[in-house]
C-alpha cells in the first residue's frame, strides 16, 4: 500500500511536468531545423568557420546573400569538383585562401545543407539583433502581443488543468495512508515477534559451536591459514604498482592519438628506437601537429581546455599565432618505474627484438588515459623471455659467429668483436 501511494504522488507531480513541457516543446517545435543544423555546424564546421570573423575559412556572415543556395549546397558537399570544373567564384576562393580546398562533405544530404545555412541565417539575425538591441529594442513589441496574451492563457489553463489533478490524486494518496497506519501496530508486533525468535536460535547455534572443540579448532585453523595466505600475497604485491592511473597536468588522450588517428608511437617517444629511455615528448613535438590543426581542439566552437593547457606551456597566441618569450614546462607524472637495480633498454627491445609497444604497456590505443598494464615485476619478464623466440637474422649474431669461427680455427679474438664497445655495457 505504501508502494501505491508514493507511485500516485510521483504521478501527480509527473502529469504537472509533462503537460508544461509539452506546451514548451510545441512553442519550439518550429527550431528543429534550426537545431539540427546547428548540431552539424558545430560537429564539422567550427574548426575553419566562425559567424562573425574570419578563421582558417572566411566568416559566413551574408553567405546566403553572396551565393544561391543552389551553390551553397554544391559547395559544401564536394568543393574540389566546382573548382576543377572551372567555376569562377569557386576559382576565385580558391586562390584567396591560399589554395586551400575545404573537405568534402557528401555524406551530408541536401536538406542537411539547408539546415546548415538555416542555422547561419539565425546566428547572423541575433547578431543583428544585438547590435541594434540599444537603438531599437521597443520595436515590434505591439505585434507579437497577440500571440503573448494566448500564450499566458494557455499556460495558466494548462497549470490549473495540472493543480486539478495534483489535489485528486493527493486525496487518494491521504486515504491510502491512513488504511496503512491502521495496520502498522500489527506488522511492527509481527516483525519484533519474528527477530526476537531469530535472536534465540542465534545464540543456541553458539553455544553449541562452542561447545565442539574440534570445530573450533579446525575453523582456527582455517582462519590462521587464510591470514598467512592474504599476508603473504600482500608482501609479494609491494611495490607492484599494476593499474596505477596518476592525474596527469594535461588530459592527454592515447586513444584519440595512437587509435583514431593511428599516429605511430615512436613520432612522440621517438627515444624507444634509438635510446634506453622511451622518453616524454616535448610540447613543442604536440605543436607540430597542433599549431595547424584544430579540428579536434574546438569544443561546441570553443578551444578545447586541455589544448590551451597546451598553449600556455609554449606561450602561443592562437589569434595572431605567435610564440612568446615565457614558456613553462609540462609537468607529467612517471606511470612505468623501474627500480634503481634494473636495467631496461627500450631499443634492444623494440629495434632488434622486435617487440610491439602493446606487449608491455597494454592496449596503449585504446586508454583514454593512460594506467600501468603489466606488473612489471621480475617473473613476468622472465617469463616473457622464456616465451620469446630469438631471431638471429641481424648483425649482432653475425657478429657472434664470425668471432665463434675464429675461435674454432685459432685466430685472436677480442672484446670489441662481440659488442664490447657498445655504450651500454658500461653506462646505464
Amino acid at each position: 500500500m505504501r508502494n501505491i501511494s508514493s507511485v500516485l504522488g510521483r504521478l501527480a507531480k509527473s502529469i504537472s511536468v509533462s503537460l508544461v513541457l509539452l506546451f514548451a516543446v510545441t512553442l519550439t517545435s518550429h527550431a528543429q531545423d534550426v537545431k539540427e543544423g546547428a548540431a552539424l555546424f558545430k560537429a564539422n564546421c567550427t574548426a575553419c568557420h566562425k559567424i562573425d570573423k574570419k578563421l582558417t575559412g572566411p566568416a559566413l556572415a551574408g553567405m546566403s546573400e553572396r551565393h544561391s543556395e543552389e551553390w551553397l549546397i554544391t559547395w559544401i558537399r564536394n568543393s574540389k569538383a566546382m573548382v576543377d570544373a572551372g567555376d569562377p567564384t569557386a576559382v576565385a576562393l580558391f586562390d584567396e585562401y591560399n589554395k586551400l580546398l575545404m573537405p568534402a562533405f557528401t555524406q551530408f544530404s541536401d536538406d542537411q545543407i539547408k539546415n546548415i545555412i538555416a542555422y547561419v541565417k539565425d546566428e547572423e539575425a541575433k547578431l543583428a539583433q544585438a547590435a541594434a538591441a540599444p537603438a531599437g529594442g521597443a520595436a515590434g513589441g505591439g505585434a507579437s502581443s497577440d500571440a503573448n496574451t494566448f500564450m499566458l492563457v494557455g499556460m495558466a489553463a494548462l497549470l490549473l488543468l495540472a493543480i486539478g489533478v495534483i489535489v485528486v490524486l493527493n486525496r487518494v494518496t491521504r486515504t491510502l495512508e491512513k488504511v496503512i497506519a491502521n495496520n502498522q501496530a500489527a506488522i511492527e508486533a509481527a516483525q519484533a515477534r519474528n527477530e526476537e525468535h531469530e535472536g534465540g536460535d542465534k545464540v543456541k547455534f553458539a553455544q553449541k559451536f562452542l561447545k565442539n572443540k574440534k570445530l573450533v579448532g579446525f575453523t582456527a585453523l582455517l582462519l590462521v591459514a587464510l591470514l598467512a595466505v592474504l599476508g603473504w600475497q600482500g608482501m609479494w604485491n609491494i611495490g607492484v604498482h599494476q593499474g596505477y592511473k596518476p592525474v596527469q597536468p594535461i588530459k592527454f588522450s592515447h586513444q584519440i592519438h595512437a587509435g583514431v588517428n593511428q599516429i605511430e608511437c615512436q613520432y612522440c617517444h621517438g627515444g624507444a628506437f634509438k635510446s634506453k629511455n622511451a622518453s616524454i615528448p616535448s610540447a613543442n613535438v604536440c605543436m607540430n601537429c597542433h599549431n595547424t590543426i584544430t579540428a579536434a581542439d574546438h569544443y561546441n566552437g570553443e578551444t578545447s581546455p586541455e589544448i590551451l593547457k597546451l598553449y600556455r606551456a609554449v606561450d602561443f597566441d592562437p589569434d595572431t599565432r605567435t610564440y612568446g618569450d615565457n614558456p613553462r614546462p609540462i609537468e607529467w607524472v612517471r606511470i612505468h618505474n623501474l627500480p634503481d637495480f634494473a636495467y631496461f633498454n627500450h631499443s634492444q627491445h623494440v629495434v632488434v627484438a622486435g617487440v610491439e609497444c602493446q606487449t608491455c604497456h597494454g592496449p596503449i590505443e585504446t586508454m583514454e588515459e593512460v594506467y600501468q598494464y603489466s606488473p612489471l615485476t621480475m617473473k613476468w619478464c622472465v617469463d616473457c623471455h622464456k616465451e620469446t623466440e630469438v631471431n638471429a637474422d641481424n648483425k649482432y649474431y653475425d657478429q657472434l659467429i664470425e668471432a665463434h669461427e675464429k675461435l674454432k680455427k685459432g685466430e685472436k679474438m677480442t672484446a670489441a668483436m662481440i659488442g664490447g664497445l657498445e655504450c651500454g655495457k658500461c653506462h646505464y
